[in-house]
């Protein structure tokens, strides 16, 4: 009808409000009617009638509180129909007790006799299951039926292997087609769920021998995108930008230098973190190299991304070759972290979850506009019960069919405590040195700040690690390009005591109050996917385009990294500088900026061969006890001795083949030579060429040159 609104909510199981806007009035005596499932059910009982700004407000009773699950439309003569909107009954006070489920069987159960499908919909008046064998068939229908907690179920009998489904679900008078927000394989782009056999799948991840790790202080993360690390036409890779592209063994460079997992095993780190390998959004799989993206838009939280695999229409590819990549990780004793983004998706309103449950999955301000402390406009509301069910669902999928060693979150302060905590408990019962940590910056979302996963709370997870964003900022100095300054490293040396703190693992109650518990909770890092690189910040800071000074303070930093009391992470490429030419924000920006060049590899093998001896040289140290986690042990470990012109020296004592000897480390930040004379000779352990194992060199007088760290052990 033309200038007239006529709506209805549910208020709450006993209250409807009627809203009617028209130029014409509503006669006294009209009924507003309620029709349940296409019956007449009664006459409203209207208790209380209002006027606002020319909207009439009617509330009603009905007789019989209203139960979810059934198609209700108010019915007027003067009006005509409208549906009942409930989506508000997901903020009823008892709502998340009331429809909990916790069966571990949502999604797809397949066999060869027959398959069950399971739907979370409670708000849904009908949800029914399309079905077809292939895109060249026309999808069946077949309704569902609805069962405790809201789970809408259908069995079909046969072998339904290879076959594509989707949901239509109704809700409050609104229809939707969406996908399997528990779906484990897909067709390209996500465009339907699929059924696949699992046995299919099943391969030899060679968890039963990887190496174990008491404490996250002895494990090394490196930082990679599966298509930045292979794509680079350089190379003798043929799976360029996929997941088989990092399980081909005997590649190399132009100059005959190890590439892709050849050249990541043999740097000695313990992990790589992956950037999300989930299935995203934003690049589309059947065409991947028309657009780029990091990956942080999430589309479907328990399928591997379809862009990396040689087959993005066939289900199994994806799952078979992602698997096959963690397998050569898991071969070569690297373990495998996942980057997972819960705290928002790629577009709430067109996301599975609004389409399914609506108003029930994202997190609202207290006038009921949507969360945005993650700049996508919809924060997940990760302390609702089926929204937290659903993150430790597919944590523990990941580990149980892919064998993921770790997560890291993305903006993990945007995650309730309680989350976090649970999330840990249920995947280190899966493997007991399984690696949690992320983003603990306090973000704006309501959420009690007492109640987010931030530093500030890092106290109440105790066994869950954060981003050292302090370490960062003062060994480096912040990563503004357009106003750069630089951290204690790059020469600014009234960032001496807070160094100390860093270097410390930020435990010790030294100049700032500790940030953590213990050194495991302390991520150390000055590089990371976000931001510009290192190589770009020293260039950009340091005013100088002389690569062997960016290169010596790179090594440095990098040195610095190892030898702090806390977590080393690396992003790959950091270690021989390559550049994003300056740019910061590289999410969509293409290879162009984000690949790893390995003809910079080739021009500075050295970095590399810098770089691995100093991984092995923190290895070295842990063996010695040297890299402490507890505060108290950090304390006592070590004595700091300020020296010329802000330069410093880290003193210990270590013990060796039953002896007892001083360990010194030199850090000269600034760009003049640092000279040192011993009490005694001293054997040099770090020099210019990384890690000296064997050395047999020994001095009294030495100079430190400028930008660099050198060590030394007492003859």
């Amino acid at each position: 009808m033309i200038d007239t609104f006529f709506g209805a909510k549910l208020v709450d199981y006993n209250t409807i409000r009627i809203a009617v806007f028209s130029s014409i009035a509503k006669g006294k005596n009209v009924p507003f009617q309620l029709i349940i499932d296409g019956e007449f059910a009664e006459n409203l009982n209207i208790v209380k009638q209002s006027f606002l700004s020319g909207i009439c407000l009617y509330e009603c009773k009905p007789k019989y509180p209203i139960t979810l699950g059934k198609n209700y439309i108010i019915q007027c003569r003067d009006f005509g129909s409208t549906s009942l909107d409930v989506n508000d009954a997901t903020s009823f006070q008892y709502f998340d007790d009331e429809y909990y489920y916790d069966g571990d069987d949502l999604g797809v159960t397949y066999s060869k006799t027959s398959t069950t499908f399971k739907l979370w919909a409670p708000l849904a008046s009908k949800v029914s299951l399309f079905i077809r064998k292939n895109s060249n068939e026309k999808f069946a229908s077949y309704k569902m039926v609805r069962k405790d907690a809201g789970v809408y179920e259908l069995t079909l009998f046969g072998d339904y292997e290879g076959y594509f489904y989707r949901y239509q679900v109704t809700n409050s008078g609104m229809t939707f087609i969406t996908t399997d927000p528990y779906g484990k394989a897909s067709s390209a782009n996500g465009k339907d769920s699929a059924i696949i056999d699992f046995d299919k799948v099943k391969i030899d991840l060679y968890e039963e021998d990887l190496p174990t790790y008491k404490n996250y202080t002895d494990t090394i993360i490196y930082e990679l995108h599966v298509r930045d690390f292979t794509i680079d036409k350089s190379t003798t890779i043929k799976n360029k930008g996929k997941y088989l592209g990092l399980c081909e063994e005997n590649c190399f460079t132009e100059y005959g230098n190890p590439a892709g997992i050849d050249y990541i095993k043999s740097l000695g780190i313990t992990h790589v973190q992956l950037l999300p390998i989930y299935d995203y959004k934003t690049v589309d799989e059947l065409n991947p190299d028309a657009s780029y993206n990091w990956g942080y838009d999430p589309q479907q939280y328990f399928c591997p991304e379809g862009s990396y695999s040689t087959d993005p229409n066939n289900p199994y590819s994806r799952i078979i070759e992602l698997k096959k990549m963690i397998q050569s990780f898991h071969k070569n004793k690297i373990k495998v972290n996942m980057d997972v983004v819960f705290n928002h998706v790629y577009n709430y309103e067109f996301s599975v979850f609004e389409k399914i449950v609506p108003n029930y999955y994202f997190r609202k301000n207290k006038n009921g506009t949507l969360c945005d402390g993650s700049g996508c406009g919809n924060d997940l509301a990760t302390e609702r019960k089926m929204v937290r069910k659903l993150i430790i669902d597919a944590l523990t999928y990941w580990v149980k069919e892919y064998g993921i060693d770790g997560f890291r979150f993305d903006l993990m302060g945007l995650i309730d405590i309680d989350t976090m905590n649970l999330a840990l408990k249920k995947v280190s019962e899966l493997k007991s040195d399984a690696m949690i940590y992320g983003e603990g910056w306090d973000m704006s979302t309501n959420l009690p700040s007492d109640k987010k996963t931030t530093i500030l709370n890092s106290f109440k997870l105790k066994d869950i690690a954060f981003f050292n964003d302090s370490f960062r900022d003062i060994v480096r100095g912040n990563s503004d390009l357009n106003n750069p300054y630089g951290g204690y490293l790059l020469g600014d040396i009234s960032y001496l005591e807070g160094f100390k703190f860093a270097n410390m693992g930020s435990v010790v109650n030294y100049l700032y109050p500790p940030r953590f518990i213990s050194a495991n909770q302390s991520i150390n890092y000055v590089e990371c996917h976000d931001n510009c690189t290192l190589y770009d910040k020293i260039k950009k800071t340091l005013k100088t385009d002389d690569d062997n000074v960016i290169l010596a303070t790179i090594n440095s930093i990098n040195l610095i990294i190892l030898h702090s009391n806390g977590v080393p992470f690396f992003h790959a490429g950091q270690e021989i500088g390559l550049s994003k030419k300056m740019k910061e924000n590289t999410y969509n920006a293409g290879d162009e900026y984000n690949k790893f060049d390995y003809k910079v590899l080739d021009k500075r093998f050295n970095n590399y061969l810098y770089f691995k001896s100093i991984l092995a040289y923190r290895k070295y140290l842990n063996k010695l006890g040297i890299n402490a986690y507890e505060p108290k042990e950090i304390q006592n470990s070590k004595t700091f001795v300020n020296v010329d012109n802000g330069c410093l020296l880290i003193k210990r004592q270590i013990k060796e083949k039953d002896k007892v000897n001083q360990y010194i480390l030199a850090i000269n930040p600034t760009d003049k030579p640092l000279n040192l004379v011993f009490d005694d000779y001293y054997r040099v352990i770090l020099g210019d060429g990384g890690y000296l194992k064997d050395s047999q060199i020994y001095v009294q007088n030495v100079v430190i040159l400028p930008h660099r760290v050198d060590a030394f052990i007492k003859k």
